[in-house]
């Protein structure tokens, strides 16, 4: 049996209302961040390219590149492995990801069995390929299938803002942070939305970008 969908403002709400509930300091996040987006995208191989683009990059960064794959019509299986190792490095891909890009062209996934299997699983199928790691995987799973209860304990801005946020000595790890996480079931993936709200609020406080 496949996890609830989240599939509208209405689910993310009935989430962040949920955490609230269960937690105050949810609730102080949420009052300090306002309603957490939607974030859902479309799913299939732009889509897992985009995250690949976006690892170990800033947001402005992964764009750049991205937007300029787009304008080169590089963003097919197809069109990835026809296309030449100059091509994809002009784009901005680094020698690494022009690798895992084709790599995952030449995977031929079934996208749309995707939808139908288990988050496990899907984590699994996808971790298995080159240069996708579990994050990767799991922010596929949140946005790209709209798994609700998905979570990403090695996010380092999640790691951030639950240090804050639950007033920890130190930043959690992966480890500890998915332990953690396990208590926000069955809305993780509303508990990261919530989460990021939160580390976007508290770097404003401090004066960053």
């Amino acid at each position: 049996m496949i996890e609830r969908v989240i599939k509208g403002p209405g689910c993310v709400a009935e989430g962040a209302a949920f955490l609230a509930a269960l937690d105050p300091r949810f609730g102080d996040a949420l009052q300090q961040s306002g309603p957490l987006p939607l974030r859902l995208k479309p799913d299939g191989f732009g889509s897992l390219l985009d995250a690949i683009v976006s690892q170990q990059v800033s947001v402005a960064a992964a764009s750049a590149i991205w937007n300029r794959l787009e304008n080169a019509q590089l963003t097919t299986p197809t069109a990835i492995a026809a296309a030449t190792d100059d091509q994809l490095r002009a784009c901005g891909l680094s020698r690494p990801k022009q690798r895992y890009a084709r790599a995952l062209a030449d995977a031929r996934l079934d996208y749309a069995g995707l939808r139908d299997t288990s988050s496990e699983q899907v984590i699994e199928t996808l971790v298995a390929l080159p240069g996708i790691g579990p994050w990767t995987a799991e922010i596929y799973a949140m946005f790209s299938l709209g798994r609700a209860d998905v979570f990403a304990p090695g996010d380092l801005a999640l790691q951030e803002a639950a240090r804050q946020l639950f007033d920890l000595p130190d930043r959690p790890s992966e480890k500890q942070l998915r332990e953690m996480s396990a208590a926000w079931q069955p809305w993780r993936s509303v508990a990261a939305r919530l989460l990021w709200a939160y580390y976007r609020v508290i770097k404003q406080r401090e004066g960053t970008r």
